[in-house]
């Protein structure tokens, strides 16, 4: 069984041992060879928290976030580095670019957006959980490769979100389509700034049907 990689990228304030329960949900099979990293942020002023120092990917001007929030694209990119040389390290390993999986809640949703669209390399998928478009710049834009629009995309959002407005969710699919990229959205009514069982099976599923056989 070929090797996978799964990366979860947590969202603001939080950090990466407290998500590892996550891969509980993931009971296929399947996952047998499956190697998990949950990396936490880095401590950072956040503008959004009046410059409080928190685990922070990149900085944050305002929360809730809306499709029209402003972005801070320099720090983006500073984040997607780190991600990226995350990356580069399972491969190095010898695991198949396209059974690598990027998957984060929130800010860690922006994140994967932002690191599986600026990777060089086709990865086996992006999981976007109550995230938004991080970055809008054509320059930045002009940076993701005819490969790298050929990773596939999920976004799961719930309705009722009053952290990361649903409207912020919503403007990825249309964002990813003008790009080429393949991107299914999942609608969760009733669900707040969180994230359900039933969203974690589904992206059990999701990744279970893109995996490689061979490594």
């Amino acid at each position: 069984m070929a090797r996978t990689f799964v990366l979860w990228l947590h969202g603001l304030g939080d950090s990466g041992p407290a998500n590892e329960p996550i891969k509980t949900f993931f009971t296929s099979p399947a996952f047998r060879n499956t190697t998990w990293a949950f990396p936490s942020a880095p401590s950072n002023p956040v503008t959004c928290n009046y410059g409080a120092i928190m685990p922070s990917w990149f900085d944050i001007h305002e929360i809730p976030i809306s499709a029209t929030s402003p972005k801070d694209e320099s720090s983006v990119l500073k984040a997607v580095q780190k991600v990226h040389a995350m990356i580069d390290k399972e491969l190095a390993g010898g695991t198949n670019p396209e059974n690598v999986f990027v998957c984060g809640f929130s800010q860690g949703g922006a994140l994967t957006l932002a690191s599986v669209l600026l990777y060089p390399k086709t990865l086996g998928g992006g999981a976007v959980f109550s995230g938004w478009v991080p970055f809008g710049s054509s320059s930045i834009i002009e940076r993701i490769t005819p490969e790298a629009k050929r990773t596939p995309i999920l976004w799961s959002h719930g309705v009722t979100d009053q952290t990361v407005f649903f409207e912020a969710g919503q403007a990825g699919p249309p964002f990813l389509h003008q790009l080429g990229v393949s991107c299914e959205f999942k609608a969760y009514p009733g669900l707040g700034h969180s994230i359900s069982n039933e969203e974690l099976r589904s992206l059990e599923s999701w990744i279970k049907t893109r995996l490689k056989s061979s490594s």
